[in-house]
């Protein structure tokens, strides 16, 4: 059974809206692999820690090529670049113009596509390798367009 994927799309701010979407998951108990370029994921570490200034979401961002220990291993949020082993399947939120490596193994992906031409652009061509693979696709609108 394939996964269901979720688009996220037109989005204003990714970052922010990435630290809410992580807030929720980590309040409900859920452990989520964050996907994306390097420099996204380093903004993206900084803004879990300063977005809320009362609130902390747990979270450990790996290298490639790094191993995490056994306590590090049991943190709820992980940001993760091309190369890194996941330590579970939950939910995956991919913030990168491609698709993860290994994509196929979690139970759910959340796909959060920004305004700007070339994330739309790629958010377009992944719907289309989901899609003719047969994923079961949900489309959330921000703001309610599309």
């Amino acid at each position: 059974m394939m996964a269901e994927v979720a688009f996220h799309t037109g989005v204003e701010d990714k970052l922010a809206y990435a630290c809410r979407l992580l807030r929720k998951a980590y309040r409900q108990g859920a452990r989520v692999v964050v996907g994306g370029a390097s420099p996204l994921l380093q903004q993206l570490d900084l803004a879990l820690w300063t977005f809320e200034p009362q609130e902390f979401v747990p979270h450990l961002r790996l290298a490639a090529g790094r191993s995490p220990t056994a306590a590090q291993a049991r943190t709820p949020v992980w940001l993760i670049e091309a190369g890194v082993q996941p330590p579970s399947h939950e939910v995956l939120v991919n913030l990168g113009p491609e698709r993860m490596a290994g994509d196929a193994a979690f139970r759910r992906i959340i796909e959060i596509v920004s305004r700007t031409p070339d994330d739309v652009a790629g958010g377009r061509r992944r719907w289309k390798q989901y899609e003719a693979e047969g994923w079961s696709i949900t489309h959330h609108p921000a703001g309610g367009q599309g």
